[in-house]
């Protein structure tokens, strides 16, 4: 049952509406997409040694309404600015009014400067450390490629179709989600190989699934980003979590990625591409073109459809000239660091309860945190669904735990003849 809520807390409830209303509409990954047969068209040109700039025109809509509509929910919010509830509903609405700006400036230049704003660059720093992205991605792909020989004739080599993971999917989907109805979908259209919404999921056509696909997709798409939307639909006054505003978008794919992890769901290989989607976007941003940064990908050993998907997640909204860059998948490596430093965080303060609202709804790490007192009141609903690996909490807390010791182990102060235990 709904709890009674005081004066300010049914204001804030009715500017969250509003906003919810105000972005209603707004699609921004799908407004920056490419057409799928540009990919076609460029591969087959590029193996006849023609290669070109791809040219994308974005469809634009004016969004001034929206702004003044925004800004006058930031205005009535900061009237109570030191208020977490209103503080969570100000900065959600800036963070909509910088991604209409930023789908203002598609095809331009000046889109980079907005989705910096909005997702950071390669080089920001990582949290608690003097380690940047890059840094990150650098090491990731050095492992990677060290192992690589090592680890390839250990791994399954069969391929799964769309249909089969569909289907398998689909089972999933209904033996989870028992109070929503999630489709599986296949779309001839998608340019990424999956993409999750709080109703449907849908899968790349004419695509081969590996069997880590297949549990990635599941822990990454189903049970993070389907599930706080659906979690977030259940919220009695702050109907804005279940929206993908752009603010959240490093802990939505860091708690995905983390999912992953925490499950032995995720592979050397993707760890590598995601590290190199940050080089890429380092490269696009010190100026190289589409198909230098194709290039790029290829000699990492890409092929040449995955290397053209890779370029175009860079160049989304951007000219293909260089100089410029989307640059959202920044956050895949940093919300990973950052979603796994909050976990132990929150478990070396007593805090673990946190780690479960945080799948209440789509919201940030300091969400989370600044709004606890309004979950132990009821007001934020706690999640309807959680991940299996939540619902075990024992088990999360004993990798927590472990982890927080063994990261205090210097592995450059470890010898090889002090791992032998025998007698």
């Amino acid at each position: 049952m709904n709890q009674p809520v005081d004066s300010d807390l049914a204001f804030f409830a009715a500017l969250d509406r509003r906003l919810v209303e105000a972005v209603r509409g707004i699609r921004m990954l799908d407004s920056l997409s490419w057409p799928a047969h540009l990919q076609y068209e460029f591969i087959e040109r590029y193996r006849r040694g023609q290669g070109f700039l791809p040219e994308v025109p974005y469809r634009k809509r004016d969004y001034e309404d929206v702004r003044t509509e925004l800004n006058d929910i930031q205005h009535e919010a900061r009237f109570a600015a030191d208020h977490p509830v209103g503080g969570y509903i100000r900065r959600t609405a800036e963070s909509w009014e910088i991604a209409t700006r930023m789908l203002d400036a598609a095809g331009t230049s000046e889109i980079t400067q907005h989705s910096i704003r909005l997702f950071g660059r390669p080089g920001d720093a990582l949290p608690g450390s003097d380690f940047h992205n890059l840094d990150a991605a650098e090491h990731f792909i050095a492992l990677a490629d060290e192992l690589s020989q090592e680890l390839a004739t250990h791994e399954a080599d069969y391929c799964l179709s769309a249909q089969i993971m569909q289907h398998e999917l689909q089972e999933r989907m209904d033996e989870f989600f028992v109070h929503h109805k999630v489709r599986v979908e296949i779309d001839p259209e998608l340019t990424a190989k999956a993409a999750a919404g709080p109703t449907r999921i849908r899968l790349r056509s004419a695509t081969a699934f590996s069997e880590y696909d297949r549990h990635q997709l599941l822990e990454h798409e189903a049970f993070v980003h389907s599930l706080t939307a659906l979690n977030g639909r259940e919220q009695p006054h702050l109907a804005s979590m279940a929206r993908n505003s752009p603010r959240i978008t490093a802990t939505q794919e860091g708690l995905a990625t983390f999912a992953e992890l925490i499950t032995g769901s995720i592979d050397i290989g993707r760890m590598k591409r995601i590290s190199m989607r940050i080089l890429g976007i380092d490269k696009a941003l010190d100026g190289a073109d589409f198909i230098q940064v194709f290039e790029f990908f290829l000699a990492s050993g890409q092929t040449d459809a995955e290397a053209f998907t890779s370029a175009a997640r860079i160049f989304r909204g951007a000219p293909t000239t260089g100089g410029a860059a989307f640059t959202k998948d920044t956050v895949y490596l940093h919300g990973l660091l950052s979603v796994h430093t909050f976990f132990r965080w929150a478990l070396k303060n007593r805090k673990l309860k946190l780690c479960r609202f945080l799948f209440a709804g789509k919201m940030t790490l300091h969400d989370v945190i600044v709004l606890e007192p309004w979950f132990d009141s009821g007001f934020i609903r706690a999640p309807l669904y959680l991940p299996p690996w939540v619902q075990r909490a024992n088990g999360l807390a004993g990798m927590l735990a472990f982890s927080l010791f063994a990261n205090k182990i210097r592995l450059d102060r470890v010898a090889a003849w002090d791992l032998n235990l025998g007698v």
